[in-house]
């Protein structure tokens, strides 16, 4: 059974850190590109970052530049989010997507939530 799930939401005070799992189970992750996307109540899914399957070559919304780190552990069949100096704003459902043409898939979402 092809399955993403999300881990490591939570509560965090502005300024602090999570640090997201994504567990891949069904499919061979590696070759696929992961991202990560979130959304906030009243709002449109974003992206937030993504790792390409791989030379491994990230991308970061300007948002979210310089304080969060997308890395894979394919052993592990898992891509984290690193999550540091969190804001307000950060708060949101996040959601990781693997993609490989055509194939898509999608977690069930983890919540996180900054504030003080």
């Amino acid at each position: 059974q092809v399955q993403l799930v999300e881990s490591g939401g939570g509560l965090v005070q502005p300024g602090g850190s999570l640090r997201l799992s994504c567990a891949a189970s069904g499919f061979a992750s590696d070759y696929y590109a992961i991202g990560w996307f979130r959304q906030a109540p009243g709002k449109e899914r974003e992206g937030v970052s993504c790792i390409s399957s791989g030379d491994g070559v990230t991308y970061y919304a300007d948002s979210v530049k310089g304080r969060f780190t997308i890395s894979r552990a394919n052993a592990k069949n898992t891509v984290y989010l690193q999550m540091n100096s969190l804001k307000p704003e950060d708060t949101a459902v996040y959601y990781c997507r693997a993609s490989d043409y055509p194939q898509t898939y999608w977690g069930q979402g983890t919540q996180v939530t900054v504030t003080s």
